[in-house]
């Protein structure tokens, strides 16, 4: 699969050129090719990562808490955030796969070429240090950066109801199990939401608890949305 136009595009499209060659040879090669592979380089590009963009948050945010940074950290340093920059790059037509991960198409799927991404940055600071990673980290997720979501839109539906209750001074929402029924590898759940003051119960149905929560949460903040609007 790899071939050295390819190899030179990348090169290109990361702005970076590396010393060592071998470095970005490894970060390139799945695990399925043997036991001489990237995830070495992963596991060190994935906290280089997570180090550089919860400083550039840590600075551009200076009123929001560490539950709130946590979430946007999360919003941009996630597998589909990227795979989406892998296959900007064309990550993908670089990688070394084993012949089974070849024929599945494995250099399309987003788990390996999110992994692959974190492994190349890995290698760029086994090649020439932190500035150097930090610096394609920033030009790597320069629209994510500038792009940043609304921190309310991450927080899902449980934490929203609760902070919307506490900021009224009413008790916190109860969560009970009312039925669970399929086999045990295909069950479904059903949840109640329980509000005192206002007076309400929801449901919420999923393939687990925490699914069928957060959808009985939704119900309730859309009834006490409408409450307050009156």
């Amino acid at each position: 699969m790899q071939q050295p136009a390819a190899l030179a595009a990348l090169t290109r499209r990361l702005a970076y050129s590396f010393n060592n060659p071998a470095l970005l040879d490894e970060a390139l090669t799945h695990r399925s090719v043997g036991a001489h592979n990237n995830e070495r380089l992963e596991f060190l590009g994935d906290s280089v990562l997570n180090f550089v963009i919860a400083d550039e948050l840590f600075r551009k945010f200076s009123k929001i808490n560490e539950g709130d940074l946590s979430r946007l950290r999360a919003s941009l340093v996630n597998r589909d955030s990227l795979a989406d920059i892998a296959r900007e790059l064309e990550l993908g037509a670089c990688l070394k796969l084993g012949s089974g991960e070849l024929k599945s198409g494995g250099f399309r799927r987003s788990s390996i070429i999110a992994d692959a991404v974190e492994s190349v940055l890995g290698a760029v600071y086994c090649d020439s240090g932190f500035d150097a990673c930090r610096d394609l980290v920033l030009r790597l997720f320069r629209h994510k950066l500038a792009t940043i979501p609304d921190i309310d839109s991450l927080k899902d539906a449980k934490t929203r109801l609760q902070e919307l209750l506490q900021s009224r001074h009413y008790e916190r929402p109860e969560y009970n199990v009312v039925e669970v029924s399929g086999k045990a590898h295909a069950q479904s759940f059903k949840v109640e939401c329980r509000m005192q003051h206002p007076v309400c119960v929801t449901f919420g149905e999923g393939r687990s608890r925490r699914k069928a929560e957060q959808l009985a949460a939704e119900a309730a903040l859309e009834i006490l949305h409408q409450q307050l609007k009156g």
